[in-house]
């Protein structure tokens, strides 16, 4: 059965939707979403379609069930807000400059965290990377493997390890709200090749300003995933590498970073003036929220 674990905190008139995983929940987007939200942000942390339940319910659904769940997240939330960004860890990210690229006009800017077009990491066997795409289209065909998955090893992208024997104890008690699914189902996977194909071409089309920011050593998805969105995207881009962290860069030894540097993309990303032209954008606390956060960092 299938729990709702997605959060809204109100706060200005600059709205940010933050996307997880696969397999992943909306915790994994809480600890930023509370940040951005002190720094003045109204926050949506949304739960993708069949997320939060058992793999049944996963597997119910395709990339285009998560995509629509994007869509009506963005439509709720932008009728409460008058600017918006997109942002997304992961998979998350993914489906975030799928966004941008089907709205430019509704999209002030996106953040892309850890985007995974390939799982092509440290932790990922050379013949893995190489045959996967083929193996889970072929999956998808010939209907293969509905019950199979593939199961998540260590260091499961976290390289605090405090936290990461945390997460893996909640991940293996079977609490797929608290932290996601134990492994991938050959038919998510399936689908998200399919997802990636179709973001891969739609890059060109994304004007608005992203904020790349991608572990220097991820386990899961190799920093040429960054590269991608930075090297083919039409909008201005900032790239950077976080040095201490593995895959899960909301929740691991980078948060701080990330947020700081979220909060000023955002910040500098946002008109001076709202649609009227008459007044300055309505965002208390924004900055003494930066201030506090880089402070902290």
């Amino acid at each position: 059965m299938i729990n709702h674990h997605d959060f809204l905190l109100e706060g200005g008139n600059i709205g940010v939707l933050l996307i997880h995983g696969l397999t992943g929940t909306p915790t994994e987007m809480r600890g930023v979403g509370r940040e951005f939200n002190r720094a003045g942000f109204t926050v949506y942390g949304m739960q993708l379609a069949g997320h939060c339940g058992d793999v049944d319910d996963l597997i119910a659904t395709n990339w285009k069930d998560w995509y629509q769940s994007v869509v009506d997240a963005a439509d709720k939330l932008r009728s409460q807000v008058d600017y918006l960004y997109v942002g997304g860890l992961s998979m998350g990210a993914v489906l975030a400059l799928k966004y941008a690229a089907d709205f430019p006009e509704r999209t002030q800017g996106v953040l892309v965290y850890g985007a995974t077009f390939r799982f092509d990491g440290w932790t990922v066997p050379l013949i893995s990377r190489m045959l996967a795409p083929c193996f889970l289209t072929l999956v998808d065909i010939l209907h293969l493997g509905r019950g199979r998955i593939f199961n998540e090893e260590p260091p499961y992208g976290i390289r605090n390890e405090q936290l990461r024997r945390k997460v893996s104890q909640s991940m293996l008690s079977g609490d797929s709200g608290a932290a996601g699914l134990a492994g991938n189902p050959w038919p998510s996977l399936s689908q998200l090749v399919y997802l990636t194909r179709n973001v891969r071409q739609s890059l060109p089309k994304i004007t608005s300003p992203c904020l790349v920011l991608h572990a220097e050593n991820d386990d899961i998805a190799h920093r040429r995933n960054g590269e991608l969105v930075r090297d083919n995207v039409s909008g201005p881009v900032k790239m950077v590498l976080l040095k201490n962290s593995y895959h899960m860069i909301t929740i691991d030894n980078d948060r701080r970073e990330l947020v700081s540097r979220s909060i000023t993309f955002m910040q500098q990303n946002v008109p001076q003036t709202d649609r009227t032209g008459d007044s300055s954008l309505n965002t208390p606390g924004l900055q003494r929220g930066l201030n506090s956060t880089m402070q902290s960092a």
